[in-house]
C-alpha cells in the first residue's frame, strides 16, 4: 500500500455551487490519468481567515478563490506576487507544506492566452484597447494589456469615479472616457474588451455601439454565461475576430494546476467541451 498523499485542491467562494472550476479540474485529473481532488467550498467571510489555516493542514495544497473573497484573501495571506498586489485581489492560493498560504492572480495570464488563443492575428502595437467597465477584472485586464506592449488604453465605467481612481493606479497610458461619450471610445479601437457585467444572462443588455471600431478590431468579451453574447454576434456579423470568455476560465485555471498536481495541463477543444457539458 503507497502511504503518497493524494492532492487536495478546490474553490473557496460563497456561494460556489455554480463555479464550473471543479468540472473542468476534473476533466484535466481524468485526461492526465492523475490522482487528485478538487471540490468547492462554501465558505462565509466570517470563517475565512478560519479555513486558510485549517486547510494545510487537512492535506490540502492550494485553492482557486472566487467572489466575495478575492480581495480579503490578500490581507490573510503570508506571500502575495506582485500581479496579485497589482490587481488587488487574488484568485489562486498555494499551501506550503508549512502551513503558509501564498496568494497571486492569473486572470491576467487567463486573459491574454485566451486572446492570443482565438485572435492570434492581434497585434498589441497596432492601436488603442477599449475598455467598458471599472471592476475586479478590469485590473487584470490594463495590466496584461500594457504588459504585452498596449501603449493606449481607454476605459469607461457608468460610476466614473472607478475608471478614475484605475487612471491614477495605471498612469498615463490610460485614459477615461465619460459614460455618456461612450461611443467615443471605439473611435479606431483595435481591440474591444467588455469586462462588465452586461450582456450576462439575467444582466442589463450590452447597448453600446461599436460602429467607431476599426475594420481590423478584434472583439472579447469576460461574459461566458450565455457563450455567444450579443455583442460578440453583432462583431461577427461585421466581420470583426471574436473571442468569447470561457477560454480566460480555462487559461486562468492551468498554473494552479500544474503547481498543485504536477503537470501542465493544455486548452483544448475537449476541454472546452468537458465544461460546456451538462
Amino acid at each position: 500500500m503507497s502511504d503518497t498523499k493524494i492532492p487536495l485542491a478546490g474553490v473557496i467562494g460563497s456561494p460556489v455551487a455554480h463555479s464550473k472550476s471543479p468540472r473542468l479540474f476534473r476533466h484535466w485529473l481524468e485526461a492526465h490519468g492523475l490522482q487528485g481532488h478538487y471540490v468547492p467550498m462554501d465558505i462565509s467571510s466570517e470563517n475565512l481567515a478560519d479555513a486558510l489555516k485549517t486547510l494545510p493542514k487537512l492535506g490540502f495544497v492550494g485553492a482557486n478563490v472566487t467572489i466575495p473573497h478575492k480581495e480579503r484573501v490578500l490581507a490573510l495571506a503570508d506571500a502575495v506576487t506582485d500581479r496579485a498586489a497589482l490587481a488587488g485581489a487574488a484568485n489562486t492560493l498555494i499551501f506550503r507544506a508549512d502551513g503558509t498560504v501564498h496568494a497571486d492572480n492569473t486572470d491576467g495570464v487567463g486573459f491574454i492566452e485566451n486572446l492570443r488563443s482565438g485572435a492570434p492575428e492581434w497585434d498589441p502595437a497596432s492601436g488603442p484597447a477599449a475598455i467598458v467597465g471599472a471592476g475586479g477584472a478590469s485590473r487584470a485586464v490594463i495590466q496584461a494589456l500594457l504588459d504585452a506592449g498596449v501603449q493606449d488604453i481607454r476605459i469607461t465605467n457608468r460610476t466614473k469615479s472607478r475608471a478614475e481612481a484605475l487612471r491614477q493606479e495605471f498612469g498615463t497610458k490610460l485614459t477615461v472616457t465619460d459614460w455618456v461619450r461612450v461611443g467615443d471610445l471605439m473611435d479606431g479601437a483595435t481591440l474591444l474588451v467588455n469586462a462588465s457585467s452586461l450582456g450576462m444572462v439575467g444582466k442589463s443588455e450590452f447597448r453600446i455601439s461599436i460602429d467607431g471600431l476599426a475594420k481590423s478590431a478584434v472583439v472579447t468579451d469576460l461574459v461566458y454565461t450565455p457563450l455567444e453574447t450579443d455583442l460578440l454576434k453583432e462583431a461577427k456579423s461585421r466581420g470583426h475576430t471574436t473571442v468569447d470568455g470561457l477560454g480566460m476560465l480555462l487559461y486562468q485555471a492551468v498554473p494552479g494546476f500544474e503547481r498543485w498536481f504536477g503537470k501542465r495541463p493544455e486548452v483544448t477543444d475537449a476541454t472546452r467541451q468537458a465544461i460546456l457539458a451538462e
